[in-house]
């Protein structure tokens, strides 16, 4: 065991305020710090540093135990096997000791000066370059179309939400609904019948969707919403995704989709007569 005489005067110090002196030794060092200022001065030290710590500590212990770790250890099964009993170990002292206290207040000394620190080095936020805001992407719409599309083909029964005998409140209906003029096209002589209409979503925003159908049971639909797209867009765009078609354009602020089975030939061509009568 190191002589105590010869270890530092912090180390001895630090000793005397856990209390594990020996009479002697705390004596000695009593009359020292009577007489030597720069002892009292790091005893003092010490001595509200072990005393910050203890608070700290102290408050730690007094914190409640998250719900989530009770009910974690609630439904905890038991061990089937017994466990050989361990040798017994010493009880864990949750008061700290002078040395315990004085590094948990120099621990949170340090993430405290470091977080000041980082708080004290950043950017004012009203000197600070905005962040521009990302883009919008205008396509993001077309899995919504496309999975609506998909529902339309699995239940032929229930097409529309208004039928296509009540046109005049189709027209009024979407009109308002989607905020967008429209004519519903006649595209009998392509041999696909006018069924009716729904408001759908796409990209959280209200889509008008017009639905045809033909004798073979194929379904397609033109859907709209009001979307100030850039004039560089490409229109008549052809896009397939299993096993429906999609072609897009857009005119006037709106932005159009003609869904439909990706084995229709035609597609691009039917939807350019589409922005024709629109």
């Amino acid at each position: 065991m190191l002589d105590f005489k010869k270890q530092p005067l912090e180390a001895q110090l630090a000793a005397l305020l856990d209390g594990e002196t020996t009479p002697e030794q705390k004596l000695e060092l009593e009359s020292r710090l009577a007489t030597d200022e720069n002892a009292r001065k790091l005893y003092d030290k010490l001595r509200h540093g072990v005393d910050f710590g203890r608070r700290k500590l102290d408050d730690m212990l007094k914190e409640p135990v998250p719900l989530a770790l009770v009910r974690s250890i609630k439904s905890t099964q038991p061990p089937k096997t017994p466990i050989a009993q361990r040798n017994a170990r010493a009880q864990l002292k949750l008061a700290p000791n002078g040395r315990q206290a004085l590094a948990a207040a120099l621990i949170l000394f340090v993430v405290g000066g470091g977080i000041g620190y980082f708080i004290g080095n950043a950017p004012d936020t009203d000197d600070a370059t905005p962040i521009a805001a990302p883009q919008i992407n205008t396509n993001d719409w077309l899995g919504d179309v496309t999975a609506f599309q998909r529902l339309l083909v699995r239940q032929p029964r229930h097409l529309v939400e208004v039928p296509a005998s009540q046109s005049e409140e189709i027209s009024s209906w979407l009109t308002t609904a989607i905020g967008v003029p429209f004519r519903v096209p006649n595209l009998s002589a392509e041999s696909w019948t006018f069924q009716g209409a729904r408001v759908i979503l796409g990209d959280s925003r209200p889509v008008g969707q017009l639905v045809y159908s033909n004798a073979d049971g194929d379904i397609i639909s033109i859907c709209f919403r009001k979307d100030a797209q850039p004039p560089e867009t490409e229109d008549f765009k052809e896009t397939i995704r299993d096993e429906i078609g999609l072609v897009t354009w857009h005119n006037a602020g709106t932005s159009y989709v003609l869904a439909g089975p990706s084995a229709e030939a035609t597609l691009s061509q039917l939807a350019m007569e589409i922005a024709a009568a629109i």
